[in-house]
């Protein structure tokens, strides 16, 4: 079966670690707020000025003027703190943010990233997509694996505008788990979600990747937010 969107944000949050600095692009990424591990420390930064970002609010606790860089209405953890978006550029280029977790709309074979503009349709614009994956340490996709059309999104090369290049260290999808061995500049496919098999993900994948073991099962559980 595939995941489910909550299921791939709580995969994503399983690369999560104590002390972590970690940005979340809109999309799918912004679930990973809810599936924190319990007793972790992760600080949750938002190009806006926001870091510290909790669970999204349950209906009473909503506040309009506290929101992420989508514009979605967020909590904050105890010692969140607000700062300009010149200074939350300055933590992104800087170095000083340990992970990223973007969605995409195509990523290449060789980790290349496409996910901030379709031609000749309107967008909100790029945001800080291209800053994250020059200045973060590590950078995680989280997307489907397929496009409406069932295409694949994982591409030999991307045809749309890049984001960057070369700055992807894992794709995870509603199939799959993909790692990038920098080595051979392929992803590497370690994990499958139940009930899906590694030739399905090869018939669904045009990207060429590698697949030299047998791929563990991702557990999948109530996704339901730590709280």
């Amino acid at each position: 079966m595939a995941l489910d969107r909550n299921q791939m944000a709580r995969r994503a949050a399983q690369e999560l670690r104590d002390g972590f600095y970690v940005n979340l692009g809109i999309g799918i990424p912004t679930l990973v707020a809810n599936f924190v591990p319990s007793g972790m420390t992760v600080w949750l930064q938002s190009e806006n000025g926001l870091l510290g970002m909790g669970p999204f609010p349950t209906d009473s606790e909503v506040d309009a003027d506290m929101i992420n860089a989508g514009k979605q209405t967020v909590t904050g953890v105890p010692g969140h703190s607000f700062f300009s978006s010149a200074d939350s550029f300055a933590m992104i280029r800087g170095g000083h943010i340990d992970l990223a977790i973007l969605g995409a709309m195509e990523v290449s074979q060789e980790g290349d990233l496409a996910n901030w503009m379709i031609p000749g349709r309107l967008v909100k614009g790029m945001g800080g997509a291209m800053d994250l994956v020059a200045g973060v340490q590590r950078c995680i996709v989280v997307m489907e694996h397929n496009n409406k059309k069932g295409e694949s999104k994982i591409i030999p090369k991307c045809t749309l505008p890049l984001t960057g290049l070369r700055c992807i260290d894992m794709v995870i999808t509603d199939l799959c788990v993909l790692a990038m061995d920098k080595e051979r500049r392929r992803f590497r496919l370690t994990e499958v979600a139940p009930g899906v098999t590694a030739e399905e993900v090869r018939s669904r994948t045009t990207a060429e990747i590698i697949i030299d073991r047998a791929p563990t099962t991702i557990a999948v559980e109530a996704a339901l937010a730590a709280r």
